[in-house]
């Protein structure tokens, strides 16, 4: 359940709700069509954002300048938290998270999260901008993971579906113990199944495509998710719950943080972005329906 203040935007036939409660658009609507996940007991959220971390470190610990520091929860905290209204217009709004005590107390250094979502050319765009306002280096991840309904149509079945990469792909599902299970070979689509989820998550590693869709060829409405700055793509949805009705395409900067565990300063994480005094980074996704 989503709670703070909503805003909501709109555009010709297409209506966006976002939330100050994690900055997390909560409800995107084209033609009367809800497009987004609207929570439940399967997941009770919509599109949260991940960040200072994509998933989490191992024990959910890390090392910042010598000393540990713990995660409360998977994903980093800006999720947890109440954003600030910055702008808002008719179609478009902006929101800002900026350090306090509760982030310092489990990630040492300052920033600001700007999330902005705006229409543009028929798509609804994800924007993120995070700015250094320190005088030390920055550490973070960042990642998107919007959950949308699937079925889409009615009289469709999740089964029905499958998810398209732009372009045909090699995508391995790695497990414990150093196995892995081939999920597409030199192919752009995955059929989903409750079963493929098995074993969690589906990420590609610096993927050829830089657009991902949810599709049946049995029914007329679809989901494009574009994404022009991400180094992975994931792709889940809770296995063995079929009132789980929805599919997440999660676009992340890199692969999660837990790839990096072998290093457990943040300052020697491979993936980790750094972020220099006054310099700002920028990040964006866009949303198309049909």
């Amino acid at each position: 359940m989503t709670f703070g203040m909503i805003y909501t935007i709109t555009s010709g036939n297409m209506t966006a709700k976002i939330s100050t409660m994690g900055g997390e658009l909560c409800s995107f609507v084209k033609d009367g069509r809800e497009y987004l996940w609207q929570a439940g007991d399967a997941w009770n959220r919509h599109a949260p954002i991940l960040y200072p971390f994509i998933c989490s470190p191992k024990d959910k610990a890390y090392l910042a300048g010598g000393k540990q520091y713990k995660m409360k929860a998977n994903h980093g905290f800006a999720r947890d938290l109440e954003f600030q209204l910055v702008h808002i217009a008719d179609d478009f709004v902006v929101l800002c998270l900026e350090d306090n005590i509760e982030t310092k107390s489990q990630y040492p250094y300052r920033f600001k999260l700007y999330v902005k979502y705006c229409f543009e050319n028929g798509r609804l765009v994800n924007s993120f901008r995070v700015v250094n306002p320190s005088d030390k280096t920055t550490y973070f991840y960042l990642g998107g993971h919007p959950a949308f309904n699937c079925p889409l149509d009615e009289g469709l079945s999740f089964d029905d579906y499958y998810v398209e990469y732009e372009k045909s792909e090699n995508v391995m599902q790695y497990l414990d113990g150093g196995k892995e299970i081939e999920i597409l070979k030199n192919d752009n689509k995955i059929p989903l199944t409750r079963a493929i989820f098995d074993n969690d998550v589906i990420m590609k590693d610096a993927p050829n495509s830089k657009a991902i869709s949810l599709k049946s060829d049995k029914g007329e409405s679809s989901v494009t998710l574009y994404y022009p700055q991400s180094n992975c793509i994931a792709v889940w949805s809770p296995t063995a719950n079929d009132d789980a009705k929805f599919v997440c395409l999660e676009p992340w900067t890199s692969v999660p943080v837990y790839c990096d565990d072998e290093f457990p300063d943040i300052e020697k994480k491979p993936h980790a972005i750094s972020l220099q005094p006054g310099e700002t980074f920028d990040y964006r996704y866009d949303i198309e329906v049909r």
